[in-house]
This record gives structure tokens, C-alpha cells and sequence, in this order.
């Protein structure tokens, strides 16, 4: 009995070492393939494979199995626990609280996302999948009230929408060319700080577009390689930080707000399934600036979670 429970814990370890060394794979490459790539969405829970397969292994005293899952499950920390373990890169200048939030086609509860903003003394809200009538709503909800500048570039209806809300002043707008749906950004006036550029992007999913989603990543990482002094990005990349493409735009001044504040993965899609979400493809990204805490929250009438972080300007 004993010789056949460690068979089957033994193929079923190997089978999770498999599904692990997948999932690494998935993560570290820059896939040009589309399925690949929609994989590469959940490679994290790939990975977590290896260490399940570890365990089973162990118990099942395959002691040369083990020490190759132990390698996986090793790579498997190193690319994870990071994410869960604050950077401590302290700030000590003016304060801010941000929010991004996915409308859902201008779908979502528009008081709910002002009593966020209210409620979180939130200071610039990014949004996307605004509509026409969303952009009525919110304002009806009191959002203008709460912050008063805004540059906003919806659509009459759709996902093509996308809008920038702020408490302090806004110039320099602008609609930037090559992408499906609108991605804007606006200088804000701070009145400590000065000029700070915020960014509100949106590139199209990949499953519906996937060579125009590799275009616009590229072209979402040359605005923010050229982006000079502080700056707050609020997206929806339709893209994890197990995919190149995101972690790409994090190779020069830009930061994960969540990454800096150990907040872990952060699943904000699809938050309307009762199994969801699971994948976290909306972001906060930060230059000259550190973020204290990220935190998800519940937008009735939408799709994504809305993300939250409180944030020091350098």
C-alpha cells in the first residue's frame, strides 16, 4: 500500500514540477505568440507548481526528483516573494492618493466611485472605458466636486474611452496617435511639488488585437522612456507582471506601486465572476515617487477591481 500511494504522489509531484517549469517559462520569455502570451497571464500560478510538486515529492522520498523540483520551486520564490515584501524606499515629500478604475463600456456604479474618491481623499482618479453618458453620471455623483480638473477623451460607447480627474490643476494635454483606444496624459500643478505628468493608458486586449497590443506596449514604453521628472501612470495594460511586455516598462524610471509596497499580485480581472478575478492587469506605475500601501476595491457595475495607493513625492 505504502509503495503505491509514493507511485502516485510521485507522478503527481512530476506533474506539478512540470506545470512549475511551464509556468517559468512562460514568465521569462518575450513570447511573440499570441497563445503564448495569454498563458504567460496566469504563469504565476504555473509556477506555484513547483513547490506543490516539491512537497509531493518529498513525502514520496524521490529524493533526485526532489532536488530538481527544489531548483523550480528556488526560481519559483525568487520570481514571487519579491512582489509580497515592501521595497522600504521611503519618501518623505507631499502625499498623494491615486486610484485607476476600469468603467466597464461606462458601466460601472458611478456613486460608488465617488464614494471612493470621497471617502480615500483620493487626489488623481484615472479611468477607463469612459462613455459620454458615464462621464454625466459621475459628474451628476458629484466627482467634479471632489476634483475639480479634468481632462477627459471618452467615446459614445465601447471600451475606447479614457479620462484623467484631478484635485489640483491640469495643462499640456494630451491624445497621443497609434493606439485603438484613447491613451491621454496631462501635467498637474501641485502646489508643493510642481509639475507632475500623469498618464492614463489603455492598449487594446491582446485576445481581440494581438499584434496592435505588442505595438502599443512598445510604443506605451518609448513615452515613458522619454518621460523626464515625476509621474503617475493609471492603466488597464490588459497585460500581468508575469508578461515582458509590462515588466519592460519598468526598466528605466518607472516603478510598480504595488511591487514598492509588497502588495503581491493583486487580481483585479474578471471581478463580475463569481471564481474572479484572478489576473491583475491593471496598474499603478510611479517615477520620483514611492508608494506606502496598494490596495484593490470593488466597483459594482464593472469588471476590474479599481486599484488604490497612497504614495510620497519625492
Amino acid at each position: 500500500m505504502r509503495r503505491w500511494m509514493d507511485r502516485a504522489l510521485f507522478g503527481v509531484g512530476w506533474c506539478a514540477v512540470a506545470a512549475g517549469a511551464v509556468g517559468i517559462a512562460l514568465h521569462f520569455a518575450a513570447w511573440q505568440r499570441r497563445v503564448l502570451v495569454l498563458l504567460a497571464s496566469g504563469a504565476s500560478y504555473f509556477m506555484i507548481g513547483a513547490i506543490v510538486g516539491l512537497v509531493l515529492l518529498l513525502i514520496a522520498r524521490g529524493w533526485r526528483s526532489a532536488a530538481v523540483a527544489g531548483v523550480l520551486a528556488a526560481a519559483t520564490l525568487w520570481t514571487l516573494v519579491p512582489a509580497f515584501v515592501p521595497q522600504g524606499r521611503a519618501a518623505d515629500g507631499p502625499k498623494l492618493t491615486v486610484m485607476q478604475s476600469n468603467l466597464l463600456f461606462g458601466g460601472a456604479d458611478p456613486a460608488a466611485v465617488v464614494r471612493a474618491v470621497r471617502d480615500d481623499r483620493v487626489d488623481v482618479l484615472t479611468v477607463d472605458e469612459l462613455t459620454d453618458a458615464a462621464l454625466e453620471r459621475l459628474a451628476g455623483a458629484g466627482l467634479l466636486g471632489e476634483l475639480p480638473y479634468h481632462y477627459t477623451e471618452p467615446t459614445r460607447d465601447g471600451g475606447g474611452g479614457t479620462g484623467i480627474y484631478s484635485r489640483y490643476p491640469l495643462r499640456d494635454t494630451k491624445k497621443y496617435d497609434g493606439y485603438i483606444l484613447n491613451n491621454i496624459s496631462a501635467t498637474m500643478d501641485h502646489p508643493e511639488r510642481g509639475p507632475i505628468t500623469v498618464f492614463a493608458f489603455h492598449p487594446v486586449p491582446p485576445p481581440f488585437d494581438f499584434p496592435a497590443w505588442q505595438t502599443e506596449m512598445r510604443k506605451t514604453r518609448e513615452i515613458l522612456d522619454a518621460q523626464r521628472g515625476p509621474a503617475i501612470v493609471g492603466a488597464d495594460f490588459n497585460a500581468t507582471r508575469d508578461h515582458a511586455a509590462f515588466r519592460d516598462l519598468l526598466r528605466g524610471s518607472f516603478a510598480s506601486a504595488a511591487d514598492q509596497a509588497g502588495a503581491g499580485l493583486l487580481p483585479t480581472f474578471p471581478a463580475d465572476r463569481a471564481w474572479g478575478p484572478v489576473i491583475g492587469i491593471d496598474h499603478i506605475l510611479l517615477a520620483d515617487a514611492t508608494a506606502e500601501e496598494v490596495r484593490t476595491l470593488s466597483v459594482p457595475g464593472s469588471d476590474h477591481r479599481a486599484l488604490l495607493s497612497h504614495i510620497h513625492l519625492q
